[in-house]
């Protein structure tokens, strides 16, 4: 049997912050669970302790191998760049008592990987997430990003694998 690795797929947000959790077995994903974590009105901090708590009882309840987070991208509004690097922060931070290895995608890299195009719109990310993990039901867009985050990493762990050792002729190590 290959290595199995559980992947925890993090889409950060101050509102909103999706999470998906895939098991992989060589290359092929495996769905295990779904959602997002709402945040409360009331106080950032308030919010942001939300998603702390809320990261730390998922990672404790599914017990995944690697963690990937979308990477902050930068926004017309650096306000909200700001919170939502925030937002990342406790997700991330709530994930460090478990000793499991973190990488970061760019938004535009992880709709690549799933789409095959970085400019794909939600609609296209989920549509793309439901056909590739054969899901009877379509994620919401938080929970297809987050998702869409584990398989990119999946991908690139498979990708990197089957490389070996040629990746450092292509210059990737």
């Amino acid at each position: 049997m290959k290595n199995k690795r559980r992947i925890l797929g993090i889409d950060p947000g101050s509102r909103l912050t999706g999470f998906g959790v895939l098991d992989f077995v060589g290359d092929q994903p495996s769905y295990v669970a779904s959602g997002t974590v709402q945040s409360p009105d009331g106080s950032f901090p308030d919010r942001l302790k939300t998603i702390f708590v809320a990261v730390g009882e998922i990672v404790d309840e599914y017990r995944p191998d690697i963690v990937a987070i979308e990477s902050v991208f930068m926004s017309r509004n650096a306000g909200s760049a700001l919170k939502l690097g925030h937002a990342r922060s406790a997700a991330l931070c709530a994930t460090f008592a478990f000793d499991i290895e973190v990488f970061e995608y760019a938004p535009r890299e992880i709709k690549q990987a799933v789409v095959g195009t970085g400019s794909a719109s939600k609609a296209q990310v989920q549509h793309m997430v439901v056909s590739l993990l054969q899901l009877s039901a379509t994620p919401s867009s938080d929970a297809a990003d987050a998702l869409a985050a584990a398989i990119c990493h999946g991908n690139q762990r498979a990708l990197r694998a089957r490389l070996g050792s040629r990746s450092i002729v292509a210059n990737l190590r």
